[in-house]
């Protein structure tokens, strides 16, 4: 596939981060210094210039091209970019947006601005958060299989009943599987013998009820379910994470400090509780009860006040603190310092837009520790390498660092095991290492 990616950001690194080693990329970028840094950093081409110019856009090969992905950091630029590229190509085009408001307009006509696909950067990590929010102490949590299948990544703790147990002899859930273990900076495939140590973060895939009971009964503690969540900020993430929760029948509680905002969020969400406060005032915290809260998600307009105020949630004793970061630098140190989950904005974007360059056969993918790892969904066609035979004779075509996850079959759930034989038209979900990625999907 030919795939002209517009804007050199940290969206558009990651994208051309996942996709050089399979497709023809070329990178259009405005500013010289990052234009160079991209054909220096990745297996692509860079080209620098405005890509809302056509012009700029037929010097990269517009007219060959089979995608077109605007993703600088203006909405507006990237509609234009959308709509330039579809008056000289019948390329699928898409545009990574921040305001809901034009994901409003684009979803009533599809084909409005130009724009094949748009992706609402605010909205998704809204439904993230709230998957998260979900599983007690998930870092990761992702749908697959129209919501048959759960892949949740956890934390052991120290107290874990995990800890110094064999895969073999955890693995007592019928529709769970354990894919992998990320250690420090090494992942392991989990297998049978696999010993699991504190400060691990694995990967489990299944139900949703046996990665729910799983995480109750492992890693930790507490039986509770999330009731009380506190929002800090009414930035545009913080407003779609309260409406979110709204949405699902929540209550949620959330804090800001401008009146006029407050003011216009109150009277946009009726079932979300407007505080207007500064959130970083220890007595407003104490008697607003803020300790009782099972999670707080920060979600001001910087990463230095996210972190502020969610180190002041853990202090007064909230049970779990999710911060939103825009500087993926910081992803490591934010729960390095006791952030239960760092979320970025830009990663979620690249992950949704990278979706479309996979294989048609691919439904879903999500990426793992800065994808290190993927986990994907993949429709199985009559000639994949999984097809009519059992599942431990086929792994071994296949490289040690995948695992077999779950299979729907016409909308049942089956736990593969040894013996399971996948069929043509099974969708079957995989932990894979994502430095095999290409050869796994040749052979899907």
């Amino acid at each position: 596939m030919y795939v002209l990616v517009v804007g050199a950001g940290e969206v558009g690194r990651s994208i051309a981060a996942n996709l050089e080693g399979s497709h023809d990329v070329v990178v259009v970028e405005r500013d010289p210094a990052l234009a160079d840094e991209i054909t220096y950093s990745f297996d692509v081409l860079s080209l620098q210039g405005d890509g809302t110019e056509l012009e700029t856009l037929h010097e990269a090969g517009l007219e060959k091209a089979d995608l077109v992905i605007a993703c600088t950091d203006s909405d507006d630029t990237n509609i234009v970019i959308c709509g330039t590229a579809k008056t000289a190509s019948d390329a699928f085009t898409i545009a990574r947006v921040r305001r809901r408001t034009l994901l409003n307009t684009w979803e009533r006509a599809q084909s409005a601005f130009g724009v094949d696909f748009m992706v609402c950067t605010d909205l998704l990590v809204a439904q993230t958060i709230f998957r998260i929010s979900g599983f007690p102490q998930a870092q990761d949590v992702e749908m697959f299989a129209g919501g048959l299948v759960r892949m949740a990544e956890f934390e052991i703790g120290s107290e874990s009943p995990l800890v110094d147990q064999r895969v073999m002899d955890a693995d007592e859930y019928d529709s769970m599987t354990f894919a992998g273990v990320f250690r420090g900076e090494e992942m392991i495939v989990a297998k049978g013998e696999t010993v699991f140590q504190a400060g691990d973060r694995i990967v489990v895939i299944g139900s949703p009820s046996s990665v729910k009971e799983f995480a109750m009964a492992t890693v930790t503690d507490t039986t509770s379910s999330t009731k009380d969540v506190v929002i800090v900020g009414g930035s545009e993430i913080g407003f779609q994470t309260a409406r979110e929760f709204e949405a699902h029948g929540f209550e949620p509680r959330l804090i800001e400090r401008d009146h006029d905002r407050a003011r216009e969020i109150a009277e946009a969400l009726p079932k979300t509780f407007v505080m207007e406060s500064d959130a970083t005032d220890t007595d407003f915290l104490s008697r607003e009860h803020i300790d009782e809260a099972d999670i707080v998600v920060a979600a001001l307009d910087s990463d230095e006040k996210n972190l502020l105020v969610s180190l002041l949630a853990r202090r007064v004793g909230v049970g779990r603190t999710v911060a939103v970061i825009e500087n993926t630098e910081y992803t490591d140190l934010f729960e390095t310092v006791g952030i239960d989950v760092a979320i970025n904005p830009r990663e979620e974007t690249a992950e949704e837009i990278v979706r479309f360059t996979r294989t048609d056969q691919t439904e879903k993918i999500a990426m793992l520790e800065h994808d290190r790892a993927e986990v994907i969904e993949v429709e199985l066609g009559p000639e994949s390498a999984l097809v009519g035979q059992q599942i431990a004779d086929s792994m071994a075509g296949l490289p040690d660092c995948v695992v077999i996850g779950a299979i729907s079959r016409n909308g049942e759930l089956i736990t593969p095991r040894g013996t399971t034989v996948p069929e043509s038209g099974d969708h079957v979900v995989l932990f894979v290492d994502a430095t095999v990625l290409d050869e796994v999907s040749n052979v899907l």
